[in-house]
């Protein structure tokens, strides 16, 4: 072909192309574009199988690579199974969109303004969403992807019932100005989450920056979910995918136990808490550091994070207290309000029914997380009878299985180390521990019992038990093993002991010329535990003037005493009953007396005697002892075969 006659052609399309667009100019000039709204309302449809519906003005300015759209009186119908029959309502939508993706068969808006529009998103049991564009409302990628949102007023409105989730919410701009000039926008929202009634309400920038990662969103937040309060006051990075967190939090709540249907990790029950720090997110971490507050009565600070991404989250965290109460340990372990420190009970005051903990653990959220905390306690406010003196712990749960390796504590002047492990993998939880105290000072140790209230002697024991239950009383209720415990050393009131033989003689003289202190030689506890009952191996305390012999049970499944004291004098006295001590009752409530029956018989053969002589009435009260002292060793022994 010619040079010239390719010039010619080349003319004529150029000038063919010019003419159409002038006509198109001119078309769209005189009659604006109001004419794409019929096919573009039956293209959505047929795309969608959903209705779109303009019955404002439509006007699009052209540009590259960004064309802006506006729309007034839009609606735009929710999928037929969706409760809400509309997904939008707007007195109008303006849209900037990306023509580059366009090209590519995708819908993607830069930034979106809405003007008084209703939104209404839902997802099906099935896992439909109705803002999926395609026909089935499962294609992830027939979704429009959405930058940044202006709203001058919405109602929006979520719901999911298989995660009975049920939310309202206004978004408003108010008055209030950003330091940079700008409206704020203000929002509240109530319903449910979780299955939780929830409520909140806050402000953040005037824009919603959806997805941008690199410009933080100033945010603020108060709300109620459930019984738990939050309140947050930061910046948020991609609010969709929440790239990045920089708050101030406080949290508040009845019970840590109720964060697990709002977090979907199980954490302890515990009493009410209020908690104050910084909340930090990046990546798979989640980090609430330099944080403080209470828990119940006992003040808490540290730091706890999150990390996903695992087989299941991984929970670190760092707690300590400078005074923790006793009563808040209580929840962690199963035990009911206030039983912690009326386990051993005052005089004249109530005690629980029952003493060991019995509410259950719930080990189907163990699969939840992993953990690794450790909690320190420099004192422990407590009730008397219970004199701890110091707390470390170090909980680790791993594949359902937690593990206390040590928990220790200060107890009685001395120490208290033990190893639990709790097997949540099968029902029941299989459970074993492992206990070993030392240098247990008596006089602490059991400050409300007259008979240790002035001795000096030092308690050392072990235990060794494995059981099977979900709470930790139905545990020691089905428990097998050993106890053993060994006092030795030290020094008790003589009269206490002249007390426990009955004395009578000696407990007038001593009461007349004032108590003394005798050598406490040993006492030995050796006890084997078999489906929750402990039985005596060995139960002896010797000191210089008396000696008791013990035998008997303990039942743990249904906390029941049945213990026989056998005093046994070593030195003549003139006057004794000489009865055994009997110990009996529940945990809650021990009684402890004398067998009256033996005190009664012994009574009528001293009347019998003295009917016949004055003089022989004493024979029946006098106690001759056996006269010398035994080793503990052999006492050990003698205390298997002892006279009940």
């Amino acid at each position: 072909m010619k040079r010239p006659h390719l010039l010619r052609v080349l003319g004529w399309a150029i000038s063919a192309a010019l003419m159409t667009l002038f006509l198109a100019a001119s078309f769209v000039a005189l009659f604006g574009w109001n004419w794409m709204r019929a096919p573009l309302e039956r293209y959505t449809l047929e795309k969608t199988g959903r209705t779109l519906q303009i019955e404002g003005d439509l006007t699009v300015k052209l540009g590259w690579p960004v064309a802006r759209l506006r729309a007034d009186k839009v609606e735009f119908a929710n999928p037929a199974w969706a409760r809400e029959e509309k997904m939008l309502a707007a007195k109008g939508v303006e849209v900037s969109l990306d023509m580059t993706q366009l090209l590519l068969r995708k819908l993607a808006f830069p930034e979106v303004l809405l003007d008084h529009a209703v939104v209404f998103l839902e997802q099906a049991p099935d896992g439909r969403r109705s803002w999926l564009l395609d026909l089935q409302q499962q294609n992830e990628d027939a979704r429009i992807w959405l930058g940044r949102i202006l709203v001058n007023h919405a109602t929006l409105g979520y719901d999911d019932t298989a995660q009975k989730i049920h939310l309202r919410g206004e978004l408003s701009t108010n008055n209030t100005q950003t330091r940079g000039g700008a409206t704020e926008l203000a929002f509240a929202a109530q319903g449910q989450f979780k299955g939780l009634p929830v409520k909140a309400q806050g402000n953040g920038g005037p824009v919603l920056t959806l997805r941008d990662t690199a410009q933080p969103y100033p945010l603020s937040v108060d709300a109620t979910l459930g019984r738990t309060q939050v309140k947050v006051n930061g910046t948020v990075t991609g609010l969709l995918a929440l790239t990045a967190l920089d708050m101030h939090m406080v949290l508040k709540g009845d019970s840590l136990e109720q964060l697990y249907p709002l977090l979907g990790i199980a954490f302890p029950a515990t009493r009410a808490y209020s908690t104050e720090g910084h909340l930090l997110h990046s990546g798979r971490t989640w980090r609430y550091e330099q944080f403080t507050g209470r828990v119940g009565a006992s003040d808490i600070a540290g730091f706890a994070q999150i990390v996903s991404g695992g087989k299941r989250p991984l929970l670190t965290a760092d707690v300590r207290s400078r005074t923790l109460a006793l009563d808040d340990l209580g929840p962690v372990i199963g035990a009911r309000p206030g039983s912690v420190t009326q386990a051993v009970a005052q005089p004249g005051t109530a005690a629980t029914t029952r003493v060991m903990p019995d509410l259950p653990f719930h080990t189907e959220r163990w699969g939840s997380v992993d953990a690794d905390v450790r909690l320190q306690a420099k004192t422990i406010a407590r009730n008397k009878a219970l004199p701890l003196e110091d707390l470390q712990v170090h909980l680790k749960l791993q594949d359902k299985v937690l593990t206390l390796e040590p928990l220790a504590f200060g107890f009685a002047g001395g120490q208290l180390t033990a190893n639990i492990t709790l097997d949540g993998r099968g029902s029941p939880i299989q459970a074993r521990a492992k206990l070993r105290a030392r240098k247990l000072l008596l006089s602490r140790l059991f400050p409300t019992v007259e008979l240790t209230k002035s001795s000096l002697g030092e308690l050392n024991g072990e235990f060794d038990l494995a059981g099977s239950g979900n709470s930790v009383g139905s545990m020691l209720a089905t428990s097998t093993g050993k106890l053993g415990l060994v006092v030795s050393g030290g020094r008790v009131s003589r009269l206490l002991m002249e007390k426990a033989g009955l004395h009578i003689w000696e407990i007038v003289t001593l009461t007349l010329t004032g108590d003394k202190q005798v050598k406490l030689r040993c006492v030995v506890a050796d006890f084997d535990v078999k489906r929750g009952v402990m039985q005596t191996n060995a139960l002896v305390v010797d000191t210089e003037v008396t000696t008791l012999f013990g035998s008997g049970s303990i039942d743990l499944a249904h906390e029941q005493l049945d213990l026989v004291l056998n005093p046994r004098t070593k030195t003549t006295s003139p006057l004794a009953l000489r009865s055994p001590i009997q110990v009996r009752g529940s945990f809650a409530k021990p009684q402890v007396g004398v067998d009256k029956g033996r005190v009664a018989l012994r009574a009528a053969g001293a009347a019998l005697l003295g009917a016949l002589n004055p003089f022989l009435a004493l024979i029946p009260l006098i106690d001759t002892g056996p006269g010398k002292d035994s080793d503990c060793g052999q006492l050990v022994r003698d205390a298997k075969t002892a006279v009940k």
